[in-house]
C-alpha cells in the first residue's frame, strides 16, 4: 500500500527497483506488455512511469492521488488505453471510465486491447471540443483526466469539466508545452496555463514538471469550484 495514494495501489520491487503497480481487473491479462506480478493472493500489473504519465506523476511526488474506488471519470485523449487501463483497476466493477478518443485507428485498439476485456470502459469516439456527443456519458463525473496534443488543450479541458465534472471534483490536465507554444520556455507555458485553469473556478493543487519520463511535460492537479453555477 501507498500511504496517503489508494489502498489498492502497490509498490513491488522489480530488478531490485520500487515500482507502483494496480491490481490487474483482468487476471493473467496484460494491455501494453507490462509485467504481470503476484503479490499474496492477487495479481498486480507493473504501472510503467515512462509509457503512463499519471504513473510518471506518482514517481515525481503526486501528492494526493485522486482516483477512488467506484469513482466516475471522464478521460479524455484515451489513444490506446494504457493509462485508462490502471486506472480501470483502481475505480473497480463499481466505477466507469468513459474514454474519449477521436482517431478511429486507435481507438479500435482502445477496444480490442482495454474495452472489450473491462465492463467499467466505455469508448467514445468523438472529438473532445464537442462534449454535447458524447451521448453515453451520464451525471456528474468525479474527476476529468485530459492528456490530448492540442493548442486549445488547457480550453478543451475546461469545456468538458463545465459540461460533466462536478463541484469540488478533481480535474487532472497534462500540459504538452510544445504543442501549446513552441517559443516559449516550458515553464512559461505551464504558468500561462494555470493562470486559465484560476480563471475557469478552479483552485490549483499541485504543479508537475514529468522530466524525465516525459521532457516538456507537465501534469495539474486542480478542484473545480464553480460555485452555484454548476
Amino acid at each position: 500500500m501507498v500511504e496517503g495514494f489508494h489502498s489498492q495501489i502497490r509498490q513491488i520491487k522489480v530488478n531490485g527497483i520500487r515500482e507502483f503497480a494496480t491490481p490487474n481487473l483482468v487476471e493473467g491479462s496484460n494491455v501494453y506488455g507490462e509485467k504481470l506480478v503476484k503479490s499474496g493472493d492477487e495479481e498486480f500489473r507493473i504501472w510503467d512511469p515512462f509509457r503512463s504519465k499519471l504513473a510518471a506523476a506518482l514517481k515525481k511526488g503526486l501528492r494526493d492521488f485522486p482516483v477512488n474506488p467506484s469513482d466516475k471519470i471522464l478521460y479524455l485523449g484515451a489513444s490506446t488505453g494504457t493509462t485508462v487501463s490502471h486506472i480501470s483497476d483502481l475505480v473497480g466493477n463499481k466505477g466507469l471510465v468513459f474514454a474519449v478518443e477521436p482517431a478511429v485507428r486507435v481507438a479500435r485498439e482502445l477496444i480490442e486491447n482495454v474495452a472489450s476485456r473491462r465492463k467499467n470502459v466505455i469508448p467514445i469516439i468523438e472529438d473532445a471540443r464537442r462534449p454535447d456527443s458524447y451521448f453515453s456519458v451520464f451525471g456528474d463525473v468525479d474527476l476529468v483526466y485530459c492528456d490530448i496534443a492540442q493548442s486549445d488543450q488547457t480550453d478543451i479541458a475546461i469545456k468538458n469539466c463545465k459540461a460533466f465534472l462536478k463541484n469540488k471534483g478533481i480535474m487532472l490536465i497534462i500540459i504538452k508545452t510544445r504543442s501549446i507554444d513552441v517559443t516559449m520556455s516550458p515553464y512559461s507555458v505551464v504558468a500561462m496555463e494555470s493562470e486559465k485553469l484560476k480563471k475557469s473556478n478552479f483552485h490549483i493543487n499541485q504543479t508537475i514538471n514529468l522530466d524525465p519520463f516525459d521532457k516538456d511535460h507537465a501534469l495539474i492537479h486542480a478542484t473545480y469550484s464553480p460555485g452555484n453555477g454548476k
